[in-house]
Protein backbone atom coordinates (compact mmCIF):
# COMPACT_ATOMS: atom_id res chain seq x y z
CA UNK A 1 0.00 0.00 0.00
CA UNK A 2 1.19 3.54 -0.74
CA UNK A 3 1.85 6.17 1.89
CA UNK A 4 -1.13 8.31 2.87
CA UNK A 5 -1.79 11.79 4.30
CA UNK A 6 -4.92 12.80 6.16
CA UNK A 7 -6.35 15.85 7.87
CA UNK A 8 -7.76 16.09 11.37
CA UNK A 9 -10.35 18.83 11.70
CA UNK A 10 -11.67 19.62 15.17
CA UNK A 11 -14.35 22.26 15.74
CA UNK A 12 -16.48 22.71 18.85
CA UNK A 13 -15.28 19.36 20.26
CA UNK A 14 -16.36 17.63 17.03
CA UNK A 15 -14.06 15.75 14.63
CA UNK A 16 -14.56 15.53 10.88
CA UNK A 17 -14.60 11.92 9.65
CA UNK A 18 -15.62 10.08 6.51
CA UNK A 19 -18.22 7.38 7.17
CA UNK A 20 -17.41 4.47 4.87
CA UNK A 21 -19.64 1.59 3.87
CA UNK A 22 -17.87 -1.07 1.89
CA UNK A 23 -18.33 -4.81 1.49
CA UNK A 24 -21.00 -4.87 4.20
CA UNK A 25 -18.80 -3.06 6.74
CA UNK A 26 -19.25 0.40 8.28
CA UNK A 27 -16.16 2.23 9.51
CA UNK A 28 -14.79 5.77 9.77
CA UNK A 29 -11.60 7.34 8.41
CA UNK A 30 -9.99 10.75 8.47
CA UNK A 31 -10.32 12.73 5.21
CA UNK A 32 -7.25 12.23 3.04
CA UNK A 33 -5.62 10.02 0.46
CA UNK A 34 -2.49 8.66 -1.16
CA UNK A 35 0.74 10.57 -1.39
CA UNK A 36 1.66 10.91 -5.05
CA UNK A 37 5.17 10.28 -6.41
CA UNK A 38 7.60 13.04 -5.41
CA UNK A 39 4.98 14.67 -3.16
CA UNK A 40 5.67 15.60 0.48
CA UNK A 41 3.17 14.30 3.07
CA UNK A 42 2.10 17.83 4.04
CA UNK A 43 1.53 18.72 0.38
CA UNK A 44 -0.57 15.60 -0.12
CA UNK A 45 -2.66 16.46 2.95
CA UNK A 46 -3.14 20.00 1.65
CA UNK A 47 -4.16 18.73 -1.81
CA UNK A 48 -6.54 16.11 -0.41
CA UNK A 49 -8.06 18.59 2.03
CA UNK A 50 -8.76 21.07 -0.75
CA UNK A 51 -10.22 18.37 -3.00
CA UNK A 52 -12.48 16.98 -0.32
CA UNK A 53 -13.28 19.70 2.21
CA UNK A 54 -11.58 23.07 1.60
CA UNK A 55 -9.28 23.24 4.65
CA UNK A 56 -5.88 24.70 5.45
CA UNK A 57 -3.31 22.24 6.88
CA UNK A 58 -1.43 23.19 10.04
CA UNK A 59 0.67 20.67 12.04
CA UNK A 60 1.45 16.97 11.81
CA UNK A 61 0.09 15.32 14.97
CA UNK A 62 0.84 11.66 14.28
CA UNK A 63 2.62 9.27 11.96
CA UNK A 64 1.24 5.73 11.99
CA UNK A 65 2.85 2.67 10.41
CA UNK A 66 0.12 0.52 8.85
CA UNK A 67 0.53 -0.80 5.31
CA UNK A 68 2.91 2.10 4.66
CA UNK A 69 3.29 5.44 6.43
CA UNK A 70 0.23 7.45 7.32
CA UNK A 71 0.52 11.13 8.26
CA UNK A 72 -2.15 13.16 10.04
CA UNK A 73 -2.22 16.98 9.92
CA UNK A 74 -4.22 19.16 12.26
CA UNK A 75 -6.31 21.41 10.02
CA UNK A 76 -8.89 24.14 10.08
CA UNK A 77 -11.59 25.04 7.61
CA UNK A 78 -10.89 28.33 5.86
CA UNK A 79 -13.48 28.26 3.07
CA UNK A 80 -16.01 26.09 1.29
CA UNK A 81 -18.92 24.07 2.60
CA UNK A 82 -18.15 20.93 4.59
CA UNK A 83 -19.15 17.80 2.68
CA UNK A 84 -19.10 19.23 -0.83
CA UNK A 85 -15.90 17.48 -1.95
CA UNK A 86 -15.34 16.86 -5.64
CA UNK A 87 -12.61 14.20 -5.40
CA UNK A 88 -12.82 11.08 -7.55
CA UNK A 89 -14.20 9.04 -4.63
CA UNK A 90 -17.34 11.18 -4.95
CA UNK A 91 -17.49 11.60 -8.71
CA UNK A 92 -16.23 8.30 -10.21
CA UNK A 93 -19.23 5.95 -10.29
CA UNK A 94 -17.26 3.19 -12.07
CA UNK A 95 -15.06 2.30 -9.10
CA UNK A 96 -16.18 -0.20 -6.46
CA UNK A 97 -15.18 1.94 -3.48
CA UNK A 98 -18.36 1.78 -1.42
CA UNK A 99 -19.83 5.00 -0.03
CA UNK A 100 -18.18 8.11 1.42
CA UNK A 101 -20.10 10.43 3.73
CA UNK A 102 -18.37 13.35 5.49
CA UNK A 103 -19.74 13.70 9.04
CA UNK A 104 -18.98 15.35 12.39
CA UNK A 105 -18.49 13.10 15.44
CA UNK A 106 -18.14 14.26 19.04
CA UNK A 107 -14.57 13.77 20.27
CA UNK A 108 -15.81 11.94 23.37
CA UNK A 109 -17.73 9.42 21.21
CA UNK A 110 -14.92 8.58 18.79
CA UNK A 111 -13.93 5.39 20.57
CA UNK A 112 -17.49 4.06 20.48
CA UNK A 113 -17.29 3.73 16.67
CA UNK A 114 -14.82 1.93 14.40
CA UNK A 115 -12.36 4.75 13.61
CA UNK A 116 -9.32 3.75 11.58
CA UNK A 117 -6.61 4.04 12.74
CA UNK A 118 -7.64 3.81 16.39
CA UNK A 119 -4.25 5.21 17.47
CA UNK A 120 -5.13 8.61 16.01
CA UNK A 121 -8.56 8.63 17.67
CA UNK A 122 -6.83 7.96 21.01
CA UNK A 123 -4.35 10.78 20.36
CA UNK A 124 -7.18 13.22 19.61
CA UNK A 125 -9.06 12.25 22.75
CA UNK A 126 -5.90 12.78 24.80
CA UNK A 127 -5.76 16.38 23.55
CA UNK A 128 -9.08 17.06 25.34
CA UNK A 129 -8.21 15.57 28.73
Amino acid sequence: MRDRSSVVIIENKMVALIRRERDGMVYYVFPGGRIEDNEKPEDAARREALEELGVKVKDCIAEVKFNGNQYFFLSEIIEGKFGTGQGEEYTDNNKDRGTYLPIWVEVEKMLSIDVKPKEVALKIQSLFK
